[in-house]
């Protein structure tokens, strides 16, 4: 089947959201699906406020309808809820054809983080955008429940997974800064609640890896922090691999791809009992949870590191390719002759 999917986010972004799709269609196209993504980097783009790395598409409808139409998909997922997303949306609901959504991000909380919005209000447009979908996929229970408490409907699972064989435990010695190394990879950014981890009165040595508009900033505040920038491949797994405790202080995010891949590199996790770690570690004995990160660190220090490369383990990409194909909705014949 040939699957187009269309997404705000992709590269040259680097984040969760694009390594999840990149993923996927590594392991759809293993399975002997065509992929086809169609991302901002097709289109005259401009730099979103505050985030200039982050690119948005400026007038897609026309160009994104001849897109749809050459690539004559037998499914379409709209992955995200910007310009690309809407113009998609839009598109298959002017044409009668069936496509599926994707939960992501928070952005209702994203957004209340950086300008009064009330969330109601912010819940009640991304829920109108997710409306028509013939399935909402989310990563965990927790997201669900709280979209269904929202009114979201037609929500399907679709899980996560880990490159084991990338992510491994390795060398500590990569790093030889004062013990424990404590370290955070993502976004540099206000709605990661990274100074939660950057304020922590805690021996050692805190690391953060990775790029965001709050870098400059964060390396004048903070100047006892190792900020190491954005690091990819073999080396972003030397540093989850040499770190004693990995800290994920976000309280917004759905999933949270680098739990697992600082789990299957052997570190183990200290986080906030929010959605994301309680669906990812919450009972699995490979991470500590406490509304203390201090506390959450200091508890993690004692997990071994065997328990978290065999938890893991168990976490499987091509199982997450099977649930987005099961999860999509196939045009029929006459969806997939329709021209503008």
């Amino acid at each position: 089947m040939k699957i187009l999917i269309v997404s705000d986010a992709w590269y040259p972004q680097v984040n969760g959201v694009v390594r999840t799709l990149t993923t996927i269609r590594e392991e759809l196209e293993k399975l002997g699906h065509a992929v086809e993504i169609i991302g901002p980097d097709r289109f005259r783009t401009v730099p979103l406020p505050g985030y200039p790395e982050i690119r948005l598409a400026l007038g897609a409808g026309r160009k994104l309808a001849r897109m749809i139409e050459s690539s004559n998909p037998g499914a379409i997922h709209i992955a995200t809820e910007g310009p690309l997303g809407f113009a998609a949306r839009s598109y298959c609901l002017k044409h009668d054809i069936p496509f599926t959504t994707a939960y992501h991000t928070r952005f209702p909380e994203y957004i209340r983080d950086r300008v009064p919005v009330p969330l109601a209000l912010s819940y009640a447009a991304v829920r109108r955008f997710h409306a028509p979908a013939a399935a909402v996929m989310v990563a965990t229970q927790s997201i669900e429940d709280a979209l269904e408490a929202r009114g979201f409907r037609n929500i399907r699972r679709w899980s996560r997974g880990v490159d084991t064989d990338l992510f491994r435990p390795r060398d500590k010695d990569f790093l030889t800064d004062p013990r424990p190394i404590t370290l955070y990879v993502g976004r540099i950014a206000v709605e990661k609640n990274l100074e939660a981890f950057l304020k922590l009165d805690f021996p050692g040595t805190k690391y953060v890896v990775g790029d965001g508009p709050q870098l400059e900033e964060y390396r004048r505040r903070y100047p006892g922090v190792k900020f190491a920038g954005a690091r990819h491949g073999e080396e972003l797994a030397q540093y989850f691999a040499a770190a004693d405790v990995f800290v994920f202080p976000s309280r917004t995010d759905t999933f949270g791809l680098v739990l697992l891949e600082a789990l299957a590199s052997g570190v183990p996790v200290a986080a906030f009992p929010v959605p994301g770690p309680l669906d990812v570690v919450d009972g699995a004995a490979v991470g500590c949870l406490d509304e203390d990160l201090a506390r959450a660190v200091s508890c993690a220090l004692a997990i071994p590191a065997e328990r978290c490369r065999a938890y893991a383990l168990t976490w499987s990409w091509r199982a997450s390719a099977e649930q987005f194909l099961n999860n999509l909705k196939p045009l029929s014949c006459s969806d997939r002759l329709v021209q503008s």
